[in-house]
């Protein structure tokens, strides 16, 4: 982004999700080290388009094909996610977090990236994140039950993991189908 312009274009491309199986999903994102860089801006336009017509509550640069260590988290009421809170989009570059509360609590996850399927995970309850802003700045932001979730979720794919790697017995794995039926209605 240019210092004239610092504030993200409203439309982008809505880009494939990429799937399990894809290489890309399982490498390490790479930092970025230009925010300013055309790339950047464009990673970022096409996830928030991409994201807005998702269902999701999360994406990672690596689930469009790219690997840059960037995320967003947006939780927001979705047919997937229909009890989820409402936040405004936050776009994290080179995200990192440390944990504020050390309770972990299961619960269940999808991914854009694996279909179908839904697991319990274990999650931190509590983390606080800091990261850069598409401006540049460096922030943090404090984090509970929920959208620590998502983060934790979308941070796994900066690192080539995906949620199913997290879960801690098989039986904890449902199709998202089951998962609506049993959970949803």
């Amino acid at each position: 982004m240019s210092s004239a312009n610092k504030t993200l274009p409203l439309t982008g491309k809505v880009c494939d999700i990429v799937q399990l199986g894809n290489p890309l999903l399982r490498q390490t994102a790479q930092k970025v080290t230009d925010t300013a860089a055309p790339q950047v801006e464009q990673t970022i336009v096409d996830m928030l388009a991409t994201l807005a017509v998702s269902n999701g509550v999360g994406i990672a640069a690596p689930q469009i094909g790219i690997s840059l260590a960037i995320i967003i988290i947006a939780s927001r009421p979705t047919p997937r996610y229909p009890n989820a809170p409402d936040m405004p989009p936050v776009v994290m570059i080179n995200p990192g977090y440390e944990i504020i509360e050390h309770t972990r609590k299961k619960d269940w996850e999808g991914c854009l990236s694996i279909p179908g399927i839904r697991a319990l995970v274990p999650r931190y309850q509590a983390i606080k994140v800091s990261f850069q802003s598409p401006q540049m700045t460096a922030n943090t932001l404090e984090l509970s039950d929920f959208p620590a979730r998502v983060f934790q979720h979308e941070f796994d794919h900066l690192s080539g993991n995906v949620y199913l790697d997290r879960v801690e017995n098989n039986v904890d794995i449902i199709t998202e189908s089951e998962f609506m039926a049993r959970y949803l209605d």
